[in-house]
């Protein structure tokens, strides 16, 4: 009986641990790096071409760098004996076959930072795809000819963000900024193009209520 007491003691103690175990691998294996890719767009297309060429990517080779481009990085830096970090800097470029400017890639880090700064500032309290929203508005604004055509120009234009005015742009982004920044510079905008985005629950300015609205995330409608 107590033979049998112990064992049963003894097994309890192992899957107590082994489930530690695995635990801790799963929240390692997820935890995303906050400088993934200072890549461009078609390059992450590049990426995923030619590491599912190789049998690392199984994903759409759409120029995002998601969950899974990060992950293809990662066993394909491992097998090559590289530092397995899930991020595209020169080494692993050139391991893939292209090569990084330091200039392009600083200016890149740049951006994504002050990106990201904005994104924590103006939505952190909205859903990931909601923060994704912020940051694609950012960036479509870039593109217009009716906004600045930098990051920079677009965020601390006079007036256009409250977080810029109220001085929460100084604050630090958070990992969940840093991603939802990222895959913005990478070509995801779930807002179909808009140029504008308020809270109807704060807006006080009649124009914007005339705007086109595409979308609405969370606590935000994002318009035309």
């Amino acid at each position: 009986m107590k033979k049998r007491i112990f064992t049963l003691v003894s097994a309890l103690i192992f899957a107590i641990i082994g489930i530690g175990t695995i635990t801790t691998i799963t929240l390692t294996y997820q935890t995303p790096s906050i400088a993934s890719a200072a890549i461009s767009t078609s390059e992450t297309r590049l990426v995923q071409q030619r590491l599912k060429n190789w049998g690392y990517y199984t994903g759409s080779v759409d120029g995002i760098y998601g969950s899974l481009t990060r992950s293809a990085v990662r066993k394909f830096q491992q097998t090559n004996g590289l530092q397995v970090d899930g991020i595209v800097g020169p080494q692993t470029a050139a391991a893939i076959g292209f090569s990084i400017k330091s200039d392009s890639a600083s200016t890149s880090n740049n951006d994504l930072y002050l990106l990201a700064k904005c994104v924590y500032a103006e939505a952190r309290g909205e859903s990931y795809v909601g923060q994704v929203a912020v940051a694609a508005v950012i960036l479509n604004r870039v593109e217009s000819e009716k906004f600045p055509n930098t990051i920079a120009g677009v965020i601390y234009q006079p007036y256009a963000f409250t977080a810029v005015s109220d001085g929460q742009i100084n604050l630090e982004p958070d990992q969940t900024a840093y991603n939802a920044a990222r895959d913005a510079l990478n070509g995801w905008d779930p807002t179909y193009g808009s140029l504008y985005y308020y809270n109807p629950a704060t807006a006080t300015s009649s124009w914007i209520w005339s705007r086109k609205t595409t979308v609405t995330i969370g606590k935000h409608v994002f318009a035309i």
